[in-house]
């Protein structure tokens, strides 16, 4: 685990932590071992959904723990909006080494706590400390999956178009909804696959995710 320094800040008192995990079971566990540290409190403990970021503004927590995994479902835009607005409120994303695209844009969101799912207690306790500190703690291993993630081949309409497919929107109402022809969103969604070198459209959304791109 690599922990730099970002800017000096010295945190006293009780560390004010919010959990967002879609994992009942294990969101029940978090809050418990975290609510066992003297120096924590937990403040709130609910689903890893947009709703989080109105419950942050809410009761400004110091450090919100935040699952941030593709493999998981867990929907990342929850963590990008909470960086966005609520910028002193720091965050350590729970996540795994795939897809390592996904790790490249939680380091460009400039996320300061990148912490393995599996990762020991101990180690999240001190990433807590540390982001709550004002430094920087990435697990090495995620920052090498990073290092390693291949290019987004895809431009960002054809992210969008296929992002909406994965969502389950029909061609029809792909088109509708950005305002192009279907035969355009056809040629988007086949321009995804080539590039994607899948051979059906479900299958480009699956390397997509696996890949982090979309």
């Amino acid at each position: 685990m690599a922990l730099r320094h970002a800017e000096a800040r010295t945190h006293t008192g009780t560390i004010r932590v919010l959990i967002a995990e879609d994992m009942r079971l294990l969101r029940t566990a978090l809050a418990s071992i975290l609510g066992d540290e003297e120096d924590i409190e937990v403040v709130a403990d609910l689903k890893c959904d947009l709703k989080v970021v109105s419950v942050a503004q809410r009761l400004r927590p110091d450090v919100a723990v935040v699952s941030a995994d593709a493999a998981q479902s867990a929907d990342p835009s929850t963590v990008y909006e909470l960086r966005r607005r609520l910028p002193d409120c720091q965050i350590v994303a729970l996540t795994s080494a795939k897809p390592p695209g996904l790790l490249k844009h939680l380091l460009a969101a400039d996320i300061p706590g990148l912490i393995d799912r599996n990762a020991p207690t101990a180690r999240l306790l001190s990433a807590i400390r540390g982001v709550a500190r004002g430094g920087t703690v990435i697990d090495s291993n995620l920052l090498v999956a990073a290092l390693g993630a291949a290019r987004n081949p895809f431009t960002p309409r054809e992210r969008h178009v296929l992002r909406l497919a994965a969502d389950g929107a029909s061609g029809p109402e792909i088109a509708k909804q950005l305002s192009l022809s279907q035969g355009t969103v056809r040629n988007y969604l086949s321009s995804a696959m080539s590039k994607a070198g899948a051979r059906t459209r479900i299958d480009a959304i699956r390397i997509a995710r696996e890949s982090g791109w979309l």
